[in-house]
């Protein structure tokens, strides 16, 4: 079967949005329609049920689903064996991760990778860390630096990187957050609070605030990225909670404390994160065994 069909199908059967994979693969989802039709006619039978809104794999779709990624991962190990004759590994690897991994955790993973494949061009993306994940999962990436979940997906691999702690933080200014928390007794929902839309922190907030049992949290703003609510915290906004590692990278560090004595909040694991089915590909694999 063309190589390419069996791609988009597994992707697809991964995202379960024809929108999704046909951007990944920068044609039109009437052509990738026509491709899975084609695909089906092959098989035999229905692979997907789908409508205006979702798309589910039928049985056959499951178990096609495994074949699928059991020829693409034969595919790539062919071509490695064609290609082990060469001296230096070649092509591109897209990696995501937020702008403050960018400065904090990235650069050593790049540089020792780089010392030994100096020909491999590196595509870099980022944005809200909270993303990380799902872009790996829809195949937008080979790599990303993600929080590692509780619940760990059985489609991605995960390289412990780092634990990170987090803070709360709160502005230096003088503003009316400084005349609430300099109160003996903080009226914790009474403070505005400025948290990240999802993802590890906000999870952390939450399960930091319910011990303080004061019922229901003021938020003030929920934002997109860590580095954003440094800044508002800086603004005199309200107080956050974001990793300290944020904090140290940010350009308004100086403008924001953080609160002592107000309750530990837990850590999260801090992971390089790839697709199962991709890890034996000759970069990916190169580049995991450049940073253990």
């Amino acid at each position: 079967m063309d190589q390419k069909a069996l791609a988009m199908f597994a992707h697809l059967s991964q995202s379960l949005h024809f929108g999704k994979t046909a951007e990944a693969y920068h044609i039109s989802p009437s052509t990738l329609s026509r491709a899975i039709q084609r695909l089906e006619g092959e098989v035999g039978g229905d692979l997907l049920h789908r409508d205006n809104r979702t798309v589910v794999l039928t049985d056959a779709g499951k178990k096609f689903k495994i074949y699928a990624e059991q020829q693409l991962e034969q595919w790539q190990s062919f071509k490695q064996s064609l290609n082990q004759k060469q001296s230096a590994l070649t092509g591109k690897l897209h990696i995501y991760c937020s702008v403050t991994a960018a400065y904090s955790h990235l650069p050593p993973l790049l540089e020792r990778f780089r010392a030994r494949h100096p020909s491999v061009e590196i595509m870099l993306t980022t944005g809200d860390a909270s993303d990380a994940l799902e872009k790996v999962q829809n195949q937008s990436v080979d790599f990303a630096i993600a929080a590692t979940p509780e619940h760990l997906p059985r489609s991605v691999y995960f390289h412990h990187l780092d634990t990170i702690n987090l803070a709360v933080i709160a502005p230096i200014m003088k503003c009316k957050v400084q005349q609430q928390l300099s109160e003996k007794v903080i009226s914790w929902s009474e403070i505005p609070i400025i948290l990240p839309d999802y993802g590890a922190s906000r999870k952390r907030f939450e399960l930091w605030y319910r011990k303080k049992q004061q019922g229901k949290a003021n938020i003030y703003a929920t934002v997109s990225g860590h580095e954003a609510l440094v800044s508002m915290v800086a603004l005199g906004c309200g107080v956050g909670v974001v990793p300290q590692v944020v904090v140290d990278n940010s350009p308004v560090k100086d403008r924001v404390q953080n609160l002592i004595d107000v309750g530990e909040v837990d850590t999260f694991e801090l992971s390089v994160c790839c697709l199962n089915q991709s890890k034996s590909q000759p970069l990916i694999k190169a580049f995991f065994s450049a940073i253990d």
